[in-house]
């Protein structure tokens, strides 16, 4: 019940204070270097074991080290006391590079935040990432609203983005987890997978859009003739002589509306000049289900 009622309200902290403790990133300000707390022997530091990110570029790292070496770290890394030593909540890529450069202590900024505070803080902390590839941001989205209540519009007024590039984002974690690999591995663009989206088969039409090198308007050609295809494949004559109809364009746009806002797949079924359909809402995992409750229930 406590951790349901938490979730409802968001942390106590509250985004802002939050995201204030975030702003450390090294592109944030460089000219104006937050001061730290302590110079600390870097041994002393260890990583967040529930750190959501878990792919560190190697060549960033090494670029990274090498500006440490000239410079040193010019921004502090946030962390927490953990035992006799500190945890870090946000700053691990300057942490691993500091170790590469050699280097024997590190600044930081000291913070009193508990365990769900600090996951908060590290997926936003990714989100901010310049390196961040559109699906682990979507994925950071989705564990925003789902773990601490959030809303797309909250989130877009604290991270600085618009609502649809939010919505727009969350709509990729619909696709098959392979096309979803594609766009971590960097083969197709945010843009070609949300071109996918609708697509009845995107696996397929995600190989093709790759070895054929197409662009993202070629690619919206490949899936709306793919989709002309299907839908006269489809379209059987039935005992009564009348043809299947295929869903609407506006009842289409409805589907992705309702899919980004959630963060799943949702499916309307309603006839043309019908006053009654259904909607079904698919879920992965009981945390969804879960959810999904707390949107019924709450109205959020």
């Amino acid at each position: 019940m406590a951790d349901k009622v938490q979730r409802q309200r968001g942390l106590g902290r509250g985004l802002s204070a939050l995201m204030a403790d975030v702003n450390d990133r090294p592109d944030a300000n460089p000219a104006t270097p937050r001061q730290p707390d302590y110079m600390v022997p870097i041994e002393q530091v260890v990583a967040n074991p529930d750190q959501p990110r878990r792919r560190f570029d190697s060549d960033l790292l090494d670029d990274l080290a090498a500006s440490i070496k000239e410079k040193g770290v010019i921004q502090p890394l946030i962390v927490r006391r953990k035992g006799d030593g500190y945890e870090i909540v946000a700053g691990e890529r300057r942490w691993r590079a500091s170790q590469k450069a050699g280097l024997h202590q590190i600044p930081v900024i000291v913070r009193d935040l508990n365990d769900t505070e600090v996951l908060e803080v590290a997926i936003i902390e990714n989100i901010q990432r310049a390196d961040l590839n559109p699906v682990e941001e979507a994925a950071g989205y989705i564990q925003l609203m789902q773990k601490f209540g959030h809303t797309q519009e909250k989130l877009a007024e604290a991270l600085g983005k618009s609502r649809s590039h939010i919505a727009n984002t969350m709509r990729l974690m619909q696709l098959p987890e392979i096309v979803q690999n594609f766009v971590t591995e960097g083969k197709l663009s945010a843009g070609h997978a949300r071109s996918l989206i609708t697509a009845k088969d995107p696996v397929t039409l995600a190989k093709k859009v790759i070895s054929g090198d197409l662009s993202v308007r070629d690619t919206e050609k490949l899936v709306r003739k793919a989709s002309e295809a299907g839908a006269d494949r489809r379209a059987v004559t039935s005992k009564a002589g009348q043809k299947t109809a295929e869903k609407s364009a506006d009842t289409r746009a409805l589907e992705d509306d309702l899919s980004a806002n959630l963060g799943m797949k949702v499916s309307v079924d309603h006839k043309d000049g019908a006053e009654n359909g259904a909607i079904t809402i698919s879920y992965d995992s009981l945390d969804q289900l879960d959810e999904i409750c707390r949107v019924l229930t709450t109205g959020t």
